[in-house]
Order: C-alpha cells, then structure tokens, then sequence
C-alpha cells in the first residue's frame, strides 16, 4: 500500500511535470514565435528539434543549414539555439556582435562541485573571466613565455619518439593519439609545473593521472536530457552527475596536490626558479587592477591547472592523430612532407621550433588538418548576453549559439573542392587560423578566442614534423589507404573514430 501511494504520487508529479513543461512549451513559442527569429524547421512540442540533432550534430546542423540557410535557428527542449554555418555570418559575428555573444552556457556536467566557477572557457564574461584571460595571456601564453619553453617541449617530443619507438618493438604497431596525448600531457605540466607528470607510460602514478582525466573527459562528452530541460536537473536522470562526481573529486584530487605542495614550498621559504605558471597565478592572489575584485581562490587555481591539462590532453592528439590519418591516407603528400623535413632540417637531425617557419608545406598540412577536422566542430558554445538583432534577426537573451566551423571549412562557397585533403591550397596563401579569416577558425575568434593558440601552433608543428621526420610509416593488418576508415566520432573533440594504428621503422 505504502509502495503504491508512493508510486502514484511519483507518477502524479511526472505528470503535473509533463503538463507544466507542455503549457510552458506553448507559452514561450508564443513568445519567442512572436519575434521575428532566423528560420529552422518546425519543432515537436516540448522536445523541439531534438530529434534533428543525432549523433553527429555538426553533420545535422550542417545538412539543415543547406535548406533553411547560414543562420539556423532550432528549438533544443527548453534552450532557444542558433547555429551559425558560414563564413559570412560568422564574420558578422564576431566583427559587430562579439560582446552581444560574449557569453557561455554551462552543462551540467560541468556544474559538479562547482567546476565552472573557476574555468576560463566556461565562466561568464565579467571581471573573473577578464582576470583569469589577463593571467594566461601574460603569465602562460605570452610570446616570450612560450619562446623560453622551448627546450621543454624538444624534451617531450624526445620522450614521445623513444617510447613510440619501445611500443614498436615490443607489440609491432602503435596507437598515435595515445602518445601525442602523453606527451602533449607532459609539455603542459612542464609549463604549469615545471616537472612531467607521466616519466614512462607504464608507470602507475602518472598514467593514473591521465587515466583519471580521460575518463572525465568522457563523460562531459555524453549527451544529458538535464541540459535541454532545467525540470530534470533535480533528478539528474541519466546519473551523469552521480557519475562524474567520484570522477571528478579524484581528478581535482590530483591537481590539488601539485597546488598544495607549491603552497608549501613558498611557505617554507622554497623558491621555484623557474617561474612557471603556477607561480604567476599564486601570485596573482592578493592582488588588484582596474578595482577588480580579486577571487583567484586556491580552489579555483585547482580548477584553472586541471583545466588546462582537460584542453592539452585531447585537442593535440586528435589534431596530429588526424594529420597522421591523413598523410597515411595520401601517400604522396606524406612524400612531400618528408622530403621537405629531409631538404630543409637534413637526414638523421631532429625538427627544431625554428625549423617550423620554413617548412611551408608541414604548415600547409597542418592547416589543411585543421580544416577538415577542427577539435572542436562546433566551437564552446555562446550565450546572448542580452535580446540583439543579428542579420536582421531579433535574437533573444541567453540563446545558445554554435558556430559550426566544420561546416564552414567544408563550405564550397569559400573552398575549392573542399571535401578533398589538399594542403597545396595553403601553400602561397595568407589565410591563417588567428582570427581574422572567418572562413578558417579552428581556434575560433573574438574576445573568447582559444588564448592557448601561439601555444598550439607551436606544438602542432613540432608533433607532427618529429613524427614524419623520425619514423618510416606504414598500416597495419594490411590495410591500403583506400580501405581506411576516416569516420569521425563526436564528444568534446572531433576524434577519429577508428583509433590510427600503424607500424614504425626508423629512418636513419
């Protein structure tokens, strides 16, 4: 009897619930239906056009866009959503309307002990976001910091040949992402703290480390029905947050203790020499400029460290992972890399960072790399900051806004056979990922620019020239470059969905 009065007031809420969600459904298309919004296809009540979306949304919001044109408007659930699919738009945006879109939408995910607070991608445009921008941009990516690195990332590169090299003698063909990852996992702690943490892939402490951080990774990539309905956040129905909590309490975990330890040592006289970042940012705490509030806490010095290892961990290793793909996919443009690496850097010599700028072809790959597989498909997404009319449009308060940049590095009316991998369009090309070409935005543009691209463009290059430049490269089991699957699989980054293994011999 009690289970069944129980249930039954379960069931009534669920049902007072559904009839809420209907009757404010229908208010607010009245509302926003009442403005004069960009086109998109009609929604189902309540769900509005979730089932447009799938599996693959830049696929989706691309094949729509084709059909209701480059400013699409979707209704997801509850969130108001535009999507921005071409070069044109885009620069409207982020020319007129940077401020207007300045800021950022939170999944829950995210929101698990407060997480978000402390990011930089995720917080809110105001005073903390221009604080923590202002401490990355001279404190960690600033020309002169990334320059005096150098020798920390030959280092890791170093690293990552000899154990991609210890892998192949020992199973005969490798994983490429996993070691980019390694090592693009190391480049980062030498700069935020001066020390790597993974000193051999077997090696429990550090591998748990990034174990721990791929796996939290993963699951802020799945879908949640809470994101798209506020009523549900209560009841968190998929247990994506009871399930990332350990997660992410262990990985804070971590990152806590490199902080604290920092802590101590200053505490106790023990200067770090080197200065790395995370000495600029705990001396940031205490301060001020321009009457800014100072909320650099330690626990979002925590939060800013284990972010930026999130952002390093996956970016770099499915970008190089994919340039790999593609080089192996097209044998003759792997023969014009090397034999440019073997022209300008010599046979048995290792790639420099000064090397990189003459190496017009290794950079045009890259670039053609980044057009058709951008990390991040869709950008982090934006918010309006306020109502604005855009294009004509009368865009209401806290929109979503994507910016489909896959869709706008494969759009004709911007590339010439743009479904083809062809790094000689770059080549005699100004077109650049900084910012200011709107039909290439990898890195995205504006105020919310990725900070981390000098950075990037660095370890891209490097990346990739150290592994065409090292190793003879060949497929494994068999397979030919016409049989390779070069499907994609969506979550935070664009990754390759079939893993890139391949058998290594050295050169020289």
């Amino acid at each position: 009897m009690e289970w069944t009065l129980a249930s039954n007031t379960f069931l009534s809420g669920i049902c007072l619930a559904i009839a809420f969600l209907l009757l404010a459904g229908i208010m607010k298309k009245f509302s926003v239906y009442s403005r004069q919004l960009p086109p998109g296809p009609a929604g189902w009540p309540v769900i509005g056009n979730l089932f447009d979306v799938g599996a693959m949304p830049h696929h989706s919001f691309a094949s729509l866009s084709k059909k209701y044109g480059p400013v699409l408007w979707l209704q997801l659930g509850a969130v108001n959503t535009m999507v921005i699919s071409s070069a044109e738009a885009a620069m409207e945006m982020f020319k007129n309307h940077d401020l207007d879109f300045a800021n950022r939408t939170t999944n829950e995910a995210m929101r698990v002990n407060g997480f978000e607070q402390g990011s930089i991608s995720q917080s809110e445009y105001g005073p903390y976001w221009r604080m923590v921008r202002r401490i990355c941009t001279t404190g960690l990516f600033v020309n002169s910091r990334v320059k005096g690195t150098t020798n920390i990332r030959a280092n890791c590169m170093d690293n990552m040949t000899k154990w991609i090299w210890d892998e192949a003698q020992e199973k005969g063909s490798v994983e490429v992402g996993r070691f980019v990852s390694l090592m693009s996992f190391n480049a980062i702690s030498n700069v935020i703290l001066s020390k790597d943490v993974v000193v051999d892939p077997k090696a429990q402490v550090g591998s748990e480390f990034v174990s721990s951080v791929t796996r939290l990774i993963q699951w802020i990539s799945k879908p949640n029905v809470a994101d798209f309905f506020p009523f549900f956040q209560w009841f968190d129905p998929q247990r994506i947050k009871k399930n990332i909590k350990p997660i992410i309490e262990h990985t804070v975990g971590f990152a806590s203790g490199f902080v604290e330890e920092r802590v101590l040592d200053r505490q106790t006289g023990k200067i770090n020499a080197k200065k790395d970042f995370l000495d600029a940012m705990l001396d940031f705490q205490g301060t001020q400029k321009d009457g800014e509030p100072t909320m650099l806490s330690q626990g979002n010095i925590t939060k800013l460290t284990l972010e930026l290892f999130l952002a390093s961990i996956d970016t770099t290793s499915s970008t190089i992972e994919w340039a790999m793909a593609e080089l192996l996919h097209n044998p003759n443009t792997m023969r014009n890399v090397e034999a440019e690496l073997d022209q300008i850097v010599g046979q048995g010599n290792k790639v420099e960072e000064s090397d990189i700028e003459k190496l017009p072809y290794l950079q045009a790959v890259v670039k053609e790399t980044l057009r058709l597989h951008p990390p991040l498909a869709l950008l982090i997404p934006r918010k309006a900051r306020e109502d604005t009319k855009f294009m004509g449009y009368s865009i209401p308060k806290d929109t979503l806004v994507f910016v489909n940049v896959w869709a706008i590095g494969r759009d004709p009316v911007s590339w010439d056979d743009p479904l083809s991998f062809m790094p000689e369009r770059f080549l005699n090309s100004n077109i650049d990922y900084k910012g200011q070409h709107f039909q290439f935005m990898p890195f995205g543009a504006g105020r919310r620019m990725c900070a981390g691209q000098m950075l990037g463009h660095r370890m891209l290059h490097l990346a990739l020239g150290y592994l065409a430049h090292t190793f003879k490269w060949s497929l494994d089991n068999g397979l030919t470059p016409e049989k390779m699957d070069m499907s994609e699989e969506f979550g935070i980054t664009l990754r390759k969905a079939d893993r890139l293994k391949a058998k290594v011999s050295k050169k020289f």
